[in-house]
């Protein structure tokens, strides 16, 4: 989402902005394969007709979060709401939140949830909250993310610490040995003992429902009558859920990449996501496998992969941090990747680096779907996420006959099935009794409200099928409407110009889309005409391939035409020698933008015709932060890379 706001927010005012966002990193769902969700009991649930205790009004104050600098505009407040809310009086959450206000005359609030469960609100709406409102047209209203309760700064879930997450983080998920089969097994009890310890029963307070409940305790300290909502992925649910309880407050929903826990067969649990990101590997698969500049090319692209795995299985590789690299890895990046199409050529990249022995790459795509942050430390993701899982009651049941499943996963998925067993079938009630004490019974959303809703769901979508979206529009009644999106990917908060319109005239004016609505792909960008008069400075590179820079600028085909090169010369030093070298060459200046990066550059230039180009430069330390964590592992040292892209208007 960085790269969306550094990209998107330059040109915004001379150019409709969509682009590929990495949102991924923030929002996965259920992990592919077989994962062991965690529960809770949910607090009891309010009836339609119940009215939220009011809370003291909201004080927004100065932003001090490390994510928040450079976006000066943006506010941060805290709310305490109940532990449990059949206990008022009890233990508290402090719910943390951060804002980008409305810019004109305020006519409401809308809430963001990114997905997970347990991605955050926060980290999403202080990096893209501006980008966010002026791509749909949301002038009027706050942009407000928030954490939700047991993530990050809302009471993070931290059953085990830094040391010991790190050390389980990719255990060998088809072990060879009696070592490995330990290490597999220790890394179940650790989370379980972790959290008994820690929390107690407290953990059954962990839910859907509750955090429902606390969006609504947010309307209330915020004044509103009603609030929007814009949720992705599990988002969709947390919001399925909270029309449900409090079908009166709301204003209209966007529920982007919808996800329906709760109407899968037995079969349709285990196999749904095996399935869906087996498909997306073979798109990957089939895309470069016909490109010929991608980094992973070869005449069956599968067979390439599956040395690889084989190989790191046998034999792990070191990174330069110690960490061995092993399938495990290998397949995490590899899911990873596969949440956007931005990334697919970031993954190639990574898995030819990764066959000479460098795994710096999947390391990076990998620890980013982990919440696994360049330093060793944690996000709560992981561990807020098999918790509210559980309290929510989204679990996995075991199947009849675990033999014939098993073996029927493993001809519908045989990558993403490969080393699924009949004993790994068991489901996940007796994970989640032995987490929390108790099991949930599954929310089923049923809006009967006023508030229009659109439910978008994507045909190509890995992690949550359109089918979900179909069972969730049914859900929300007769003023929801179904849009599906056929490229490829999961959320497609601007991704989509087609999709990003719709949510902007839903939210900004309540203006549903016609019944039966689809949209496509954007098409790439062409090069204009003019691009080849772009001057190359002294001391500037031929174009680089540098896929990972590029994605952690939100750059993809569709946003815009860009090549990418490198220099010694320090950021400051390039950004003016093509200041000069434009300027000979016809191209106006429109000024210097901000950039929320250290030692970078971004300057706005008019091309013939007044379109946009945009030259960014990154430094060595920009290159080291972690805002640009996927570009540290294809930019030597002491480098600085220039980037040059052009948005059409």
């Amino acid at each position: 989402m960085v790269g969306a706001a550094v990209v998107c927010a330059v040109a915004m005012s001379m150019s409709a902005c969509s682009s590929e966002s990495g949102v991924v990193t923030e929002s996965q769902d259920q992990t592919p394969g077989v994962s062991s969700p965690l529960t809770t009991t949910p607090d009891s649930t309010p009836d339609s007709t119940s009215e939220t205790t009011p809370a003291a009004a909201l004080e927004w104050t100065e932003c001090d979060d490390e994510i928040t600098e450079g976006y000066d505009q943006l506010e941060c407040a805290t709310l305490e709401v109940p532990l449990d809310y059949d206990d008022p009086s009890g233990d508290t959450i402090s719910v943390a939140m951060v804002r980008y206000p409305a810019q004109d005359d305020r006519e409401g609030a809308v809430l963001f949830n990114p997905g997970g469960p347990g991605g955050s609100g926060f980290d999403y709406v202080a990096q893209g909250g501006e980008v966010i409102s002026q791509s749909l047209g949301l002038e009027h209203f706050d942009i407000i993310g928030f954490d939700p309760r047991g993530v990050d700064r809302s009471g993070g879930i931290r059953c085990v610490d830094d040391a010991t997450q790190d050390r389980y983080l990719y255990v060998d998920t088809s072990p060879d040995t009696p070592e490995e089969e330990a290490l597999l097994d220790e890394a179940d009890a650790a989370f379980t003992t972790g959290c008994q310890d820690t929390y107690g029963d407290s953990l059954q307070h962990y839910s859907t429902v509750a955090t429902a409940r606390d969006m609504d305790a947010i309307r209330v300290a915020l004044g509103d009558d009603q609030i929007s909502f814009l949720g992705i992925s599990y988002g969709t649910y947390l919001g399925g859920v909270y029309a449900t309880l409090f079908p009166e407050r709301v204003r209209a929903m966007v529920l982007d990449s919808a996800f329906s826990p709760d109407g899968d067969s037995v079969e349709e649990q285990w196999s749904t996501q095996l399935v869906g990101f087996e498909n997306a590997f073979n798109a990957w698969a089939e895309w470069c496998q016909t490109t010929p500049n991608c980094a992973f090319n070869a005449p069956d692209v599968g067979a390439r992969w599956d040395a690889l795995s084989d190989q790191l299985d046998a034999t792990p590789v070191a990174a330069p941090d110690g960490r061995l690299g092993n399938q495990a890895v290998l397949e995490t990046a590899t899911t990873s990747a596969l949440y956007s199409e931005t990334e697919w050529p970031v993954l190639a990249s990574a898995l030819a680096r990764g066959e000479t022995g460098d795994v710096t790459g999947l390391f990076a795509l990998a620890d980013a779907y982990n919440g696994r942050n360049p330093d060793g430390t944690f996000t709560t993701l992981f561990q807020s996420f098999t918790v509210i899982q559980c309290a929510s009651g989204i679990e996995q049941e075991a199947p009849s006959d675990p033999e014939a499943l098993a073996a029927d996963l493993r001809a519908q998925a045989p990558r993403f099935g490969a080393d699924i067993a009949a004993d790994d079938l068991t489901g996940d009630a007796e994970d989640c009794q032995d987490l929390i004490g108790t099991n949930a019974d599954t929310f089923e959303p049923a809006y009967d409200g006023d508030g229009p809703v659109v439910v978008i769901g994507g045909t190509n979508d890995p992690a949550t099928p359109i089918r979900w979206a179909e069972e969730l529009t049914v859900q929300m009644g007769p003023n929801a409407e179904l849009v599906r999106y056929e490229g490829e990917g999961h959320g497609q908060l601007l991704a989509s110009t087609c999709v990003t319109d719709i949510q902007g005239a839903l939210l900004a004016n309540l203006e549903l889309p016609d019944p039966d609505t689809t949209c496509e792909a954007d098409p790439a960008v062409e090069q204009p005409d003019w691009w080849t008069d772009i001057p190359v400075p002294d001391g500037v590179s031929e174009v680089q391939s540098l896929p990972g820079t590029a994605a952690a600028l939100g750059i993809s085909e569709s946003l815009g035409y860009s090549e990418l090169r490198t220099t010694s010369l320090s950021a400051t030093d390039a950004a003016d020698a093509y200041e000069q070298a434009l300027a000979d060459a016809g191209f106006e200046s429109a000024g210097d933008q901000d950039l929320p990066i250290p030692d970078s550059t971004n300057r706005l230039y008019l091309a013939p015709g007044f379109e946009a180009l945009l030259v960014i430069t990154l430094g060595p330390d920009a290159i080291a932060s972690d805002d640009l964590a996927s570009a540290q592992n294809e930019v030597p040292a002491d480098t600085t890379v220039v980037v040059l892209v052009y948005i059409p208007q």
